[in-house]
């Protein structure tokens, strides 16, 4: 990469502002809209569950234990079971299924 390194922080620094600024400046009073509520509303959620699901299926030596571990620990949040349950019986579930594939 050759350049000046400053230009390269300066315009990141300046599309990083004006990413933050426009929404702020365009939208001045509430949003009343149902639909641009509830779609911002899921946004956080969408975006953490893009970042996290393709680690999950890249986290083991093979992508069918790393997907059978994902199914048990979205059974198990479905049904209400703590954070800890659910990581450790998707750990050992995981664990199991490489036992039986190797």
């Amino acid at each position: 990469m050759s350049g000046n390194i400053y230009l390269y922080i300066l315009v990141m620094a300046g599309v990083t502002y004006l990413i933050r600024l426009i929404p702020l400046t365009l939208l001045r009073r509430d949003i009343s809209n149902v639909y641009i509520k509830t779609f911002l509303y899921y946004v956080p959620f969408v975006t953490l569950a893009v970042m996290i699901f393709p680690a999950i299926l890249n986290a083991t030596a093979n992508t069918w234990s790393a997907l059978g571990g994902f199914v048990v620990a979205v059974i198990l949040a479905y049904q209400g079971s703590s954070l800890f349950k659910v990581s450790a019986v998707a750990c050992i579930a995981v664990f199991l299924i490489e036992l039986i594939i190797y």
